[in-house]
């Protein structure tokens, strides 16, 4: 087989994506790098020259991780290839005419999220390992923007990191930058389950709710949260574990509880995305859902970023006589 890209016929490229659907690394970094030609030359035609090119090469390639295993016919894999980066360039235009970019990440049509597509087949480990490799400013609007449901667009991530959304975009091109070039360097190196880990964390999630329903949340935080854990919101410390404490208590107190909807589990950041029940007699006590944005040292949790989300606009209804 030849290694040169663009060298290979259908049956090569047959070959690469069935390996890379079954978690090859190496197979997907050729399949890459064989259609990288012609995946720049799209990008070029819809956006011409300069760094919006190099950042839809960077977007196609993690869209291409996390959705190799959708391709059907393997040996067109190319043209899809192609359609991945034509999908970007159109992103990025319709973009580029906001004021402020609001885009969201697609999901697959089948109504997965983005981390059952990667719990869906080997790449989901070395994956991990790349984005663990980031630092902390560049990890967190990665993770939101490929990893969670309700924290992808521009302006969502923003207000999660308390950042500008123009710096959003710039360590979104700064993080696919790197984890294009560390994603072949972790080929050959050892990963952690990724799936037993979001596993472990989904479990973690419902039994910390079990147990402040038991009125055992104290346990809990002594248990799993650093003694000096902060509490914040808005990018804000607005106190600690005391905090945490009286907070679980006071909407436990008012009929609230929380149901996990979504698990994003790294081994330095752990984001759980809940759905916020109300009490029947009081439905507008709390917003919609809210994210547990939590990082880790030394095995425990000491940082606990609380992003609530946003209630749904409603229209007035028209009055009648």
């Amino acid at each position: 087989m030849s290694g040169m890209p663009g060298d290979a016929g259908p049956m090569e490229d047959a070959a690469l994506t069935l390996a890379a659907q079954a978690g090859d690394i190496s197979a997907l970094s050729l399949l890459l790098e064989r259609h990288r030609p012609g995946m720049r030359a799209v990008a070029l035609s819809m956006l011409g020259p300069g760094p919006d090119t190099d950042d839809v090469m960077q977007e196609a390639a993690l869209v291409a991780l996390r959705r190799i295993v959708d391709v059907r016919d393997p040996e067109a894999v190319g043209p899809w290839l192609r359609m991945v980066v034509r999908n970007s360039c159109r992103t990025l235009l319709r973009a580029s005419r906001r004021v402020e970019p609001m885009e969201s990440v697609p999901l697959p049509s089948d109504g997965e999220t983005p981390e059952q597509v990667l719990d869906s087949h080997a790449l989901r480990n070395w994956i991990w390992e790349a984005v663990e490799s980031l630092s902390p400013a560049l990890r967190l609007p990665i993770v939101l923007r490929y990893f969670t449901t309700g924290i992808t667009s521009y302006q969502q991530i923003a207000e999660a990191c308390v950042i500008p959304v123009g710096t959003v975009r710039s360590r979104l091109s700064q993080a696919r930058g790197i984890l294009a070039r560390c994603l072949t360097a972790a080929a050959d190196t050892s990963h952690e389950d990724a799936i037993r880990r979001t596993e472990d964390s989904w479990r973690e999630a419902h039994e910390m709710l079990a147990a402040a329903e038991r009125g055992e949340f104290g346990k809990v935080v002594r248990d799993r949260y650093s003694p000096a854990v902060s509490l914040l919101t808005g990018g804000e410390r607005i106190g600690g574990a005391d905090l945490m404490l009286a907070g679980m208590d006071s909407d436990l107190s008012a009929g609230v509880r929380q149901r996990p909807l979504n698990v994003v589990a790294g081994r330095s950041l752990v984001v759980w995305e809940m759905e916020l029940i109300n009490p029947a007699d009081a439905p507008e006590h709390c917003p919609p859902g809210v994210a547990w944005i939590m990082s880790l040292s030394g095995g425990r949790f000491d940082r606990v970023s609380l992003y609530h989300a946003s209630r749904p606009q409603t229209v007035p209804s028209a009055i009648t006589a």
